[in-house]
């Protein structure tokens, strides 16, 4: 049995870059981007500062891995869901909203989101990796199934890329409201209702033929 006093990153040397990203987390989501300190980092993962070095060249560096790991994969199975999809829109968009909510529900993805809207004027590179790895993606694969649905005659015709972005824009509201709002008394929003609501008044605006709807 190995002594305790030896540090956490000798124990688990293979784990080292999954820990720093894990205490990255923590920190950024607690003091925000610009005010976390590579020394509380290092000390959250049990490692030194120069290890982190070993592994990330930057602060911005570590956030793109947290980026990678805790939200990253989430948008990998909704392009994945969309693209194997063979029913109707609805139950695709029931299906894909109703779990995208319960994650950012249950997940760290609001306070990201948080992150990067506060601090993104001054560390561009925070909106960038944002948007490269999972708006424009995102965006562009429910653009693609909004017009899939326009060609079928499911839709009402319109321009996909904002139905898109309108039919997600009260997810984004409700996680915002409750990273920043529910902290200091305001009432929560149930983010899975919320969205769960916004689905059906959107079919019912876009859908062909909204009395077939359910």
């Amino acid at each position: 049995m190995l002594p305790t006093g030896e540090p956490k990153f000798k124990r688990r040397k293979a784990d080292r870059p999954e820990e720093i990203v894990a205490a990255a987390l923590e920190v950024f989501t607690d003091k925000g981007f610009a005010a976390a300190r590579l020394d509380d980092i290092a000390a959250g993962a049990g490692v030194s500062k120069g290890a982190i070095y070993l592994y990330f060249a930057t602060k911005e560096d570590i956030f793109r891995a947290v980026v990678e790991q805790n939200v990253a994969p989430n948008l990998d199975l909704v392009r994945q869901a969309v693209a194997s999809h063979q029913g109707s829109f609805p139950a695709l968009l029931r299906g894909l909203i109703g779990g995208l909510s319960h994650v950012v529900d249950e997940s760290p993805a609001g306070a990201i989101v948080k992150i990067v809207i506060g601090e993104a004027r001054n560390f561009p590179e925070l909106a960038r990796v944002w948007h490269d790895r999972l708006v424009a993606p995102a965006l562009a694969a429910m653009s693609g199934a909004i017009a899939a649905a326009q060609a079928r005659g499911e839709l009402r015709a319109g321009d996909s890329r904002q139905y898109a972005v309108s039919l997600v824009a009260p997810l984004l509201m409700g996680v915002l409201w409750r990273e920043t709002f529910t902290p200091i008394g305001a009432e929560p929003f149930d983010i899975p209702a919320l969205a769960e609501q916004h689905v059906e008044l959107w079919l019912r605006g876009v859908l062909a033929e909204p009395e077939a709807v359910r």
